[in-house]
């Protein structure tokens, strides 16, 4: 079984010797490793292979050294700027107060201007924040001082404290255990690894990241701001369609108190969909519900547990039974989306749905770009289903309703040109953090190029942004 250490290591020759030999010495083999001196002195990633009874062992005696600790660092970075008089020694009061509170300065900046003040800018270490508003008032009776939003940036980083700030920071956005605070930090490291692999700014990843879990959060309550519309299809048939501010459609067909859905947004977004789900019906709690995916990422599989029926491909099956077995699924199995995956879990407080609930439509069983694999039943409708060959995710599936003329895409075609700035926003973050959000986007070119030829004057139903007319 593989683990991954967060070491905080002295910035000294041999650290990582130590450490190598006492994972070697119980037997344990080091998979991966990565140490970043700009982005954190102290901080060492080391993921090790060995058995639960080697890890044991190795956990004890990296903590007997230092190098591990259970200590919840509250530590901070705030950053500051003094208005001070241009003249020697106006700043030594100020470092004589940042003494007394045992705070380390992160990044500092000054420069006269003429003007006989001057401002001076300083990033400053906390490791009681606690204490910040007492340092702020005794700062405060020898000059004026003015505080900053922190930011990511090279001129701000800090090495011996980067990790840890990041690490509260997303604890306090997200509202983590310790345990899972873990997790995210090492996530995050994998990531900032495999950009700075491909050359690209490692310290953009976090903030990418810190981004990504504010957007989905503050989206919740009064700020979920869906845009929600009803087709009338016939007298007996109405597609309602959600359009949250970020995760995927949901689309709903009605006919009378039966509710066929296509896909179900985000989890941590259960409570505002209730709330839209019970403004179009309002006795939804006694409606038949049953809901077909177009594929299982998180974004459209939050809400699976409401419904009686999840009629899905046979590889969405599939990605479900790995992740009820603890294994990865198969967007997981990529290296470049596994980190992203495991984040969007956790920021959007993913379950997989029970799998007794799910009836598999049928089996992908050629290599052609759309297979026809069964079809899905509902009020008199046939739902025809055809799965991709995965240029998106494994199990990807379009649902043709040929009656009233609907072609539901998942994320083989999204209407990016209809998305709002909301949308748009949110889904600039994925590609960064994922380097593309397709297994291979020259196979979701052949899927879209099939559908448009092959459905000319169908309502399009993309997975992201509003509905079209196909050609």
């Amino acid at each position: 079984m593989h683990k991954t250490y967060v070491t905080r290591m002295p910035d000294k020759a041999g650290a990582f010797l130590v450490a190598s030999q006492i994972i070697s010495g119980f037997g344990g083999n080091i998979v991966r490793v990565n140490y970043n001196k700009a982005v954190d002195t102290h901080t060492l990633f080391i993921e090790v292979s060995a058995d639960e009874a080697q890890h044991r062992a190795i956990e004890v005696d990296l903590r007997k050294i230092g190098y591990l600790s259970d200590e919840v660092e509250t530590s901070k970075i705030i950053m500051i700027v003094l208005t001070l008089q241009d003249r020697p020694g106006a700043v030594t009061p100020i470092l004589d107060i940042l003494v007394k509170y045992n705070v380390n300065i992160s990044y500092m900046s000054s420069q006269e201007n003429g003007t006989g003040i001057q401002h001076f800018k300083m990033g400053l270490f906390l490791e009681n924040p606690g204490e910040m508003t007492k340092l702020i008032e005794e700062i405060s009776q020898i000059c004026e001082i003015r505080i900053l939003d922190y930011e990511v940036t090279d001129r701000l980083l800090d090495g011996t404290v980067f990790y840890v700030s990041f690490a509260n920071e997303m604890r306090k956005i997200l509202n983590l255990s310790q345990e899972k605070t873990n997790e995210v930090l090492i996530c995050a490291n994998r990531l900032m690894q495999q950009m700075d692999e491909q050359n690209k700014p490692v310290l953009q990843t976090f903030d990418y990241i810190r981004r990504f879990a504010e957007f989905v959060r503050s989206r919740k309550g009064e700020n979920f701001k869906a845009k929600v519309s009803t087709d009338e299809l016939s007298k007996d048939y109405q597609l309602h369609v959600i359009e949250p501010p970020c995760g995927s459609n949901t689309y709903i067909l009605q006919h009378g108190n039966e509710l066929l859905f296509v896909d179900c947004g985000f989890e941590c977004y259960r409570d505002e969909m209730s709330e839209v789900f019970h403004g179009l019906f309002p006795e939804f709690d006694s409606m038949r519900k049953s809901v077909v995916l177009t594929h299982a990422d998180v974004d459209h599989t939050g809400l699976l547990d409401i419904f009686d029926t999840i009629y899905l491909s046979k590889s969405c099956y599939d990605n479900f039974k790995l992740e009820h077995d603890g294994k990865m699924n198969f967007r997981e199995q990529n290296p470049k989306h596994e980190p992203y995956c495991f984040l969007s879990k956790v920021i959007s407080q993913y379950n997989p749905p029970e799998l007794k609930k799910c009836r598999v439509i049928g089996e992908k069983k050629d290599k052609e770009i759309l297979s026809y694999i069964g079809t899905v039943d509902f009020a008199g409708l046939s739902l025809r289903c055809f799965e991709g060959l995965g240029g998106h995710v494994k199990g990807e599936t379009v649902i043709v309703c040929d009656k009233f003329r609907l072609l539901f895409t998942g994320d083989i075609l999204v209407n990016i040109k209809g998305l709002t700035k909301e949308q748009r926003e949110f889904n600039s973050l994925a590609p960064f953090l994922m380097t593309g959000v397709d297994f291979d986007s020259s196979i979701c070119q052949k899927g879209r190029e099939e559908l448009s030829v092959s459905y000319p004057g169908y309502l399009i139903c993309p997975g992201h942004g509003p509905v079209f007319i196909n050609g």
